[in-house]
């Protein structure tokens, strides 16, 4: 490590000292290439191809979650149609089972009743 950081300098050295930082960054400045260089011009036409793709691959992701979620709602609107007509299809069925049901209980007591009737007939015949 050298010992020059810690020694005191004088206005004029600082002053030389800034002076030649300045005269380095403005020789770097004059060696960018100017905006009409070909290398320029090149460089240029790279970075807007890139963001070209960028905004392509953008564009097509985005494209691509849409079908997706499209998919989702459509597999979600056939699964709840699905559900509708088994339940549709069980109410049918519970409400032919208990129709079955009911005329099964009319039957019977029509049965019943025939049974009544001739019991009541075959009591009226006795009695004549």
């Amino acid at each position: 490590m050298s010992l020059a950081i810690f020694t005191e300098q004088s206005l004029q050295e600082r002053k030389a000292a800034s002076n030649a930082a300045k005269l380095e960054m403005l020789k770097k400045f004059k060696q960018r290439p100017a905006a009409d260089s070909p290398e320029v011009i090149a460089r240029n036409a790279e970075r807007a191809r890139i963001a070209k793709e960028r905004e392509e691959r953008a564009a097509a992701r985005q494209a691509q979650k849409q079908a997706e979620a499209e998919r989702l709602e459509r597999e979600k609107a056939e699964a709840a149609a699905q559900a509708e007509a088994e339940a549709n299809a069980a109410r049918i069925a519970k409400e032919e089972n208990d129709q079955a049901m009911v005329n099964q209980l009319m039957d019977y007591e029509a049965q019943l009743k025939a049974k009544r009737d001739a019991r009541y007939a075959a009591r009226k015949a006795r009695q004549r």
